[in-house]
């Protein structure tokens, strides 16, 4: 049976007088930071199936749903009490308001439900490695899950009991109104306006609560929001599908080169892929050259580049990738014949002095040889009339 929720009163009977009268401020503004609320309310129901469980580990008589009941009591209780006392606690055991304790109400009362959840483990939790099993994590869960499927303390009464405790816990009023009034109407008047009123977003989708002063941090991370694409396209985006959209379908989107494979490293907004394609068709057609006309130089390329261009009559400018330019190119280097190479002629002069120089070494040698030609002659013929001469005088 789930324990029924305390009915706080306004207007305290201390702060009345006989004749009706109030006297004070008896009118309290009651309203919190929802989401911290929401979130400390949350953690009951783990806290409480892993007290059911350890308290009842190696009972064979005794299982987690047969104490739910007392130990949300005792949990209650447990929670209250130490909230009520959170301020003077804090002040003697931290060393003054101005120790270092998180102030933070989800954090305070956290570490109380862990503490509470220690009380109440068994003997044989306590000395056996139970609490660091596999089993008892599962048990707890299965537990929960058992409890949220039966309706067991349910979420609003958790809530209920949350708004209490950080009342007694937040003393910086950060995380609750503690504005009040001396009547009805200034309460009502400033209910309106509060900065812990409760809100629903507006973007159609999310269905977040959350407190007036909250709307301006929600409404900057709300995934459901309408905003403009991050990367400047038209178009309006809801912000949970921005990533989607800017790495698939956006216009804008940053995409490498078509002709990249060839060795055009520029990187270009989707939408502005056929324009860069326009603009540097002389460059592509002058990289896609160089690897068909390997060993080619430049200088012979970009001649290349300008008879193609002039005979595509722009056609070029179309294609989209490199196999399209390249079947485009032979087909126009066809009609063009053969590569004109500047490098070929300027070996053919090369080879031409060459032979110049290697004649001028000729005619010398030739000279030379003649020379000694004729020297061998004369040597020859004096010898040869030497012998007519003898043949003769015999």
């Amino acid at each position: 049976m789930d324990h029924p929720a305390s009915d706080v009163e306004l207007v305290p009977e201390n702060e009345k007088i006989e004749n009706g009268k109030e006297r004070g401020h008896p009118f309290h503004c009651e309203l919190y930071d929802t989401e911290i609320v929401r979130k400390i309310g949350q953690i009951f129901l783990p806290g409480l199936s892993s007290a059911c469980v350890d308290n009842t580990t190696g009972d064979m008589f005794r299982s987690p749903g047969s104490v739910a009941v007392d130990v949300r009591k005792e949990m209650i209780d447990y929670l209250t009490q130490r909230s009520e006392s959170f301020v003077a606690e804090s002040v003697v055991l931290e060393g003054g308001p101005d120790a270092e304790v998180s102030d933070h109400p989800y954090d305070i009362i956290s570490v109380m439900v862990d503490d509470f959840t220690s009380l109440k483990r068994s003997l044989f939790g306590r000395v056996s490695g139970w609490l660091l099993s596999e089993k008892r994590e599962d048990k707890i869960d299965d537990f929960m899950q058992e409890m949220e499927t039966n309706g067991f303390w349910l979420l609003e009464k958790r809530e209920a009991i949350a708004q209490i405790l950080v009342k007694n816990v937040d003393y910086k009023n950060i995380f609750h109104c503690d504005k009040k009034f001396n009547t009805s109407e200034e309460l009502a008047e400033h209910v309106v306006n509060c900065g812990f009123r409760t809100m629903n977003c507006t973007n159609e989708g999310c269905t977040t609560v959350f407190c007036a002063g909250q709307l301006e941090k929600h409404d900057s991370a709300c995934p459901f929001k309408i905003i403009p694409c991050e990367q400047q396209c038209s178009e309006n985006i809801m912000r949970r599908e921005m990533d989607r959209h800017c790495i698939t379908v956006c216009p804008m989107k940053i995409v490498n080169c078509p002709f990249y494979v060839v060795g055009c490293q520029s990187t270009v907004p989707q939408s502005m892929v056929q324009q860069h394609r326009s603009d540097n068709l002389h460059s592509h057609l002058l990289n896609t050259l160089k690897g068909i006309h390997e060993g080619a130089s430049e200088e012979d390329l970009k001649r290349r580049v300008d008879q193609i261009v002039e005979l595509s009559s722009g056609q070029l400018a179309d294609d989209r990738d490199v196999r399209s330019l390249i079947l485009k190119v032979k087909d126009l280097e066809a009609k063009l014949g053969p590569l004109e190479v500047k490098a070929a002629e300027k070996f053919g002069k090369e080879s031409t002095k060459a032979g110049e120089n290697g004649g001028e070494e000729s005619i010398e040698v030739g000279n030379n040889g003649g020379d000694e030609s004729a020297e061998v002659a004369k040597i020859g013929g004096e010898k040869s009339t030497g012998e007519t001469y003898v043949e003769d005088k015999i």
